[in-house]
């Protein structure tokens, strides 16, 4: 079955996946939690969520019915962001948790992202997997005995995420924010008026139907509206988040968009500064500004695979006090090593704050050395024959190969990695010469990728 991905489970509503498919689900994933656990599935607490999709009302309740037809003990947090959802876990020491969501996906899609313990997330390679197989098989009937509650997190996360920063150093600014019609603007637009921000606000009501533009900030396309709204309000900067609202990404006041990569480098100095020499992750796709900026700043940069599932499991190995992802994951130590996209807002509001220069001055500190060419999606038939042709075109360079292959030289560097679920290779080409360099690179290694 293809809804069984490589970080969640996630396909077309009434084409792969509906109510009886979660049913079906919710009962595999109690059999697979308890096998993690060490426990009878009637000694499970579970916590549930769901976000603003309007197919997840109904998915979430065939999530709850196959939960507790197991035995489970399921407490259900109603509509939330699915980082509430992770402090639900964390917070009251479940078992796991189940969010119902399609995170950035277009309308039409309904998924579920399920953790266990810790909000340590289930994976392809460690969870999902057995609960394909125990769905693919099929299931005796159910014991039934399970129980619910309801539980209201929204004032209780609000004040978790606000004991993160120093309200008393945040100074007024103008923000437009893009909530994507997810659910950012119920969990972080309350701490934003609090904190004394002038909010311009984009599409920050929850609605399934996504009125404005996809969910996914990743898009150029989806961007255009808040950039053109940063310029013309005179903003200090802009946020958008994705649907579910577990990643946000930033506009400076020139209205350029702020690559993750950087970000990661500004949040992680934030993060040595509350806790000096710490080990910061990045991922292989990152601008070597992250790395960079950490060690000069007295810390410990550590290399992670791409996807939340090993950033979590290595945060944890590492003792990580932070990490980040190009895609806009950002991941902290203190909150249960998961992604927010509440965190990064207030770490970068206080930054900003006292550092004194505005987001696009800052950024500048980047541009200036670093010359990113952004991921560049090719399409390609065979990508394990790709990347080895790549590989032995570089026979001079650092080769490793944590996540697809890296090729590192001392003034530039790139990383091709195969997508998950589309047959895709992903570039990612820094050159720390200048922008014409760069682009000369990416060009000669595009002709290859996209060579017959």
């Amino acid at each position: 079955m293809s809804i069984f991905k490589a970080y969640d489970i996630r396909g077309l509503y009434g084409d792969e996946m509906d109510e009886t498919t979660a049913e079906q689900i919710g009962r595999a994933f109690v059999l697979t939690l308890a096998d993690i656990a060490g426990k009878d599935p009637g000694e499970l607490r579970i916590g549930l969520g769901r976000d603003m999709r309007l197919t997840a009302p109904a998915m979430a309740a065939a999530y709850l019915k196959g939960m507790t037809s197991e035995g489970a003990h399921v407490i259900d947090a109603g509509e939330v962001a699915t980082e509430m959802l992770y402090f639900l876990v964390g917070s009251r020491e479940l078992d796991g948790g189940a969010m119902c969501t399609a995170s950035h996906n277009p309308k039409a899609y309904t998924g579920v992202k399920l953790v266990s313990a810790g909000a340590l997330p289930l994976s392809g390679d460690a969870g999902i997997g057995d609960i394909r197989q125990l769905v693919e098989a099929g299931m005796d009937e159910a014991p039934g005995g399970g129980s619910t509650e309801e539980v209201d997190l929204w004032d209780e996360y609000r004040a978790s995420a606000e004991a993160f920063i120093d309200p008393a150093k945040i100074k007024p600014m103008k923000i437009v924010v893009d909530g994507g019609n997810g659910m950012a603007g119920p969990m972080v637009g309350p701490i934003l008026k609090k904190l004394g921000m002038d909010l311009v606000e984009l599409y920050f009501t929850p609605n399934g139907e996504f009125p404005g533009h996809e969910p996914n900030p990743l898009l150029p396309e989806n961007r255009e509206l808040i950039i053109n709204e940063v310029r013309k309000e005179g903003a200090d900067l802009g946020i958008a988040w994705d649907g579910d609202s577990d990643r946000c990404f930033f506009v400076d006041g020139e209205g350029r968009f702020c690559d993750g990569d950087f970000i990661c480098a500004l949040l992680a100095r934030q993060a040595l500064a509350a806790d000096p020499g710490a080990t910061i992750l990045y991922d292989p796709r990152s601008s070597r500004a992250v790395p960079d900026l950490v060690e000069a700043e007295g810390g410990t940069s550590e290399l992670s695979r791409v996807g939340h599932a090993f950033f979590k499991k290595r945060m944890r190995e590492e003792g990580a006090a932070f990490g980040g992802e190009v895609s806009g994951h950002y991941y902290f130590r203190d909150f249960y090593c998961a992604d927010s996209g509440t965190l990064p807002a207030l770490y970068l509001l206080q930054a900003l704050s006292e550092d004194g220069r505005s987001l696009a001055e800052t950024m500048e500190e980047f541009h200036s050395k670093y010359f990113i060419s952004g991921e560049i999606n090719s399409e390609v038939a065979d990508q394990q024959a790709k990347m080895d042709e790549i590989e032995a075109m570089h026979p001079d360079a650092e080769i490793t190969h944590l996540d697809g292959v890296s090729i590192d030289y001392e003034d530039w560097h790139f990383n091709v990695r195969p997508s998950n679920t589309e047959p895709l290779l992903r570039l990612n080409l820094e050159s720390l010469v200048s922008r014409e360099d760069m682009e000369t690179k990416r060009d000669e290694i595009l002709a290859v990728i996209r060579s017959a």
